[in-house]
């Protein structure tokens, strides 16, 4: 490698991540920076594009480099050395979505590790500055990392219209689940019910302050983070007659499919999340404050060179949040 190389992790296709030597990427114009990433978390929709080689209705068309939930150091200009997370998501800024403030929503959106646009799991990338934020001093690389899912939670929160004293219960507790356990408590919930088959997951949930659910109609707000059609159906079961069940979680293969009468006798709102909307500088202050704690939701840490074993284990499920160093020698 030379000065002016990088290592780079391109997904080829269904479980196949491959290292290559590219060159390194300059700052494209004036809004942008060349970011040295220290930081990746492994999403439950890169492990679709892992798994499947692709995630809903968008299919690998090139090898694509994953990861969403960044964080880095600027190298260069006038912002040189500075930490920052990285927003994944560049909207248009000029559709009818963006002019109503749902950026997420745009149908032109540039997003880090879909589509055309390469995401994290290399070691620089060029990216405009409007969407790199400084990251505080106490934070570290890796919380810079999970503020990504940590706005996706924060985001499912706004959808739900969570009111105080309320009863709300997640499904799912990987670790968006487990930051929406603390957020809804954060949040007023009097009480928080959690359903995870997985102990490890189950019994960071309680440390948090959930409780194992049982009984039907007991939420009034019910969070879906798992993206199963069971998982679906119990967070139906869930719900008090006339509640918010919000679906956070991705199928396989883009379907979904739950007990219409029972949704429809209970009279249901169903809400779906697609990804955030301007939330970081939420997410950030929150996590600042230490208002989440998301230092124990990262299990494992590899550096790129061990992309693949990182990758298999975030598809085994045996920890929890799995993050990658692309700049971390082996």
């Amino acid at each position: 490698m030379t000065e002016l190389s990088m290592r780079v992790a391109r997904l080829h296709g269904a479980r196949d991540v491959q290292l290559h030597t590219e060159e390194r990427p300059p700052p494209a114009g004036a809004d942008a920076r060349l970011v040295e990433v220290t930081s990746v978390g492994v999403c439950g929709s890169d492990l679709h594009w892992f798994t499947e080689g692709g995630i809903g209705d968008a299919v690998l068309a090139r090898p694509l480099v994953l990861g969403h939930e960044m964080a880095g150091i600027i190298r260069g200009g006038a912002d040189d050395g500075a930490r920052v997370a990285i927003d994944p998501a560049i909207p248009c800024g000029a559709c009818e979505s963006c002019r109503d403030g749902h950026g997420n929503l745009c149908p032109e959106v540039v997003f880090a590790g879909h589509g055309s646009c390469d995401g994290g799991l290399r070691q620089f990338l060029t990216w405009p500055a409007h969407r790199l934020h400084p990251l505080p001093d106490h934070l570290s690389d890796d919380d810079g990392a999970l503020l990504e899912p940590l706005g996706v939670a924060l985001h499912a929160i706004d959808l739900a219209h969570l009111r105080m004293a309320s009863t709300v219960a997640v499904v799912g507790c990987g670790p968006i689940g487990l930051l929406l356990v603390q957020l809804a408590r954060r949040h007023g919930a009097t009480r928080v019910l959690a359903v995870e088959p997985l102990p490890h997951r189950m019994a960071l949930a309680e440390k948090f302050g959930a409780e194992p659910a049982d009984g039907a109609g007991v939420a009034d707000v019910v969070f879906e983070v798992s993206g199963s059609d069971a998982a679906v159906d119990t967070a139906l079961r869930l719900a008090k007659p006339g509640a918010r069940v919000v679906l956070v979680g991705i199928p396989d293969g883009d379907r979904t499919t739950f007990s219409a009468g029972q949704a429809r006798r209970k009279g249901l709102t169903l809400v779906l999340v697609r990804r955030m909307g301007e939330v970081y500088p939420r997410a950030i202050d929150l996590a600042a404050r230490g208002l989440v704690d998301l230092a124990p939701l990262v299990s494992d840490v590899f550096p790129l060179s061990e992309v693949v074993t990182a990758m298999a284990t975030a598809a085994a499920r045996t920890g929890l949040k799995i993050v990658i160093h692309p700049n971390e020698a082996t």
